[in-house]
């Protein structure tokens, strides 16, 4: 393994892949095209730096300076091409640093104690390379994502782990000579995977543990207001009832005075009174707009709540009595959504604050909720809004959940763009 161009080759191969296995957990505002001429502009950066230090000191040269001069620009491009804060990036970013640490250095010990070819050791390379983007991103990136999204708070001390051990590691790989040319050097560096394991799974049990009880706490958060729309709705009833009550023990007194204003052959003010009492009755006729009871409570109160700020309200509700959803979760869903569409209109001038909802439950249940929006929203990958603000949320969905039986397809649409949630349930958000 001593010819330049192998070695520059292996180097930009190890490189590539772990941005490939950072971009896997992140959330990038680029499009395909604009990352991929980053890629290509920070790969030429590769080739050429590691030729340069070749030339000047050698692999070992390379071993102690690759974090500042490979990695440092790595972070910082793909931060600035990312939706993630600077403590979730360090975190995300460290960890895959030092995870491809470990493994490119396992494979070249591996290639060269058995003599393998330098061929053997960049099919290796990429078999592992391959095999852990693919399984970072099909079982590990969700959970990640959601962990560090919810309790970004902890990410600022979270970020001194990968850090730690990852200063240790190259220190260690590179001081006082090469790890490949001292025995004591590897038991030292590979030492550290023990307690690195046992570390990482203690943090993020702790940090599930915590995280359902926030969700926890959340659900009994959006339950209480669940009841208290429940109540106000049946307070509503209440006061229609009183006064339908009343409103039958004046009836008679009405009809006398019109039968009497009849026999008189004054049809017309007969005509005007019957018209003021149907249209006092009309008043106080309760609207309803879906036949769940629990739904109908939660449109009830924010729409009223809407209409109270002034925002014009356009509802088309067509549910059954039966729903293929927990109706509880499903209120959950549209009072959180209600709620910010109210929120995001009291920021426009009143003659601009409108919300549109749309919801049907045949063959399936369908969800769009539309408002204006003052401020810009931006974009992940998956077409859902994110949030920069703390405790805002994610901007599209916090939690996803898989639904037991049968799975819906709930659009949603934000400044006139729709986006789907397909064939899952968001139960908060």
């Amino acid at each position: 393994m001593t010819n330049s161009a192998f070695l520059v080759f292996r180097i930009l191969l190890i490189t590539i892949m772990t941005v490939g296995m950072m971009a896997s957990m992140t959330e990038f505002r680029f499009g395909r095209k604009k990352l991929l001429c980053i890629v290509t502009i920070y790969s030429v950066w590769v080739a050429c730096c590691s030729l340069a230090l070749l030339c000047l000191g050698g692999e070992l040269l390379i071993l102690r300076v690759f974090f500042f001069t490979f990695s440092v620009p790595a972070i910082a491009l793909t931060y600035w091409a990312a939706n993630d804060t600077p403590a979730q990036a360090v975190f995300n970013y460290i960890t895959q640093i030092m995870l491809s640490v470990l493994a490119a250095s396992v494979i070249r010990l591996i290639t060269d104690f058995f003599g393998l070819s330098p061929l053997v050791n960049i099919l290796l390379m990429i078999a592992f390379y391959g095999a852990a983007i693919c399984l970072e991103w099909r079982f590990l990136r969700r959970p990640f994502r959601m962990l560090i999204k919810v309790m970004p708070t902890r990410c600022g001390v979270l970020t001194l782990i990968p850090c730690v051990f990852c200063g240790y590691l190259i220190f260690v790989a590179s001081w006082p000579g090469s790890y490949l040319d001292n025995t004591p050097q590897r038991v030292y560096g590979y030492a550290m995977v023990i307690p690195l394991v046992v570390v990482y799974i203690s943090v993020f049990k702790s940090l599930s543990g915590q995280y359902k009880m926030q969700m926890e706490r959340q659900s009994v958060t959006l339950l209480t207001m669940q009841i208290s729309a429940l109540k106000e709705k049946l307070q509503k009833v209440k006061e229609v009832e009183k006064s339908i009550r009343i409103q039958r023990h004046d009836l008679r007194h009405q009809l006398q005075v019109v039968e009497e204003l009849v026999l008189r052959g004054d049809r017309d003010t007969a005509l005007d009174s019957l018209s003021a009492a149907q249209k006092r009755l009309d008043e106080r006729k309760e609207t309803r707009w879906c036949r769940p009871p629990v739904l109908d409570a939660v449109f009830s109160s924010y729409f009223h709540q809407a209409e109270k700020q002034d925002i014009t309200v356009e509802a088309n509700v067509s549910l059954p009595d039966a729903l293929p959803v927990d109706e509880g979760e499903l209120a959950i869903v549209l009072a959180n959504a209600l709620e910010n569409a109210i929120q995001a209109n009291l920021a426009l001038p009143r003659q601009r604050r409108r919300i549109c909802c749309k919801m049907i439950g045949t063959p399936s249940i369908m969800l769009e909720i539309s408002n204006p929006y003052a401020g810009s929203i931006s974009f992940d990958s998956a077409g859902l809004p994110l949030a920069r603000e703390e405790g805002h949320g994610l901007g599209g969905a916090v939690h996803l959940r898989l639904l037991p039986e049968k799975r819906c397809r709930m659009p949603v649409r934000s400044q006139g763009r729709p986006f789907f949630l397909p064939h899952y349930l968001v139960t908060t958000a």
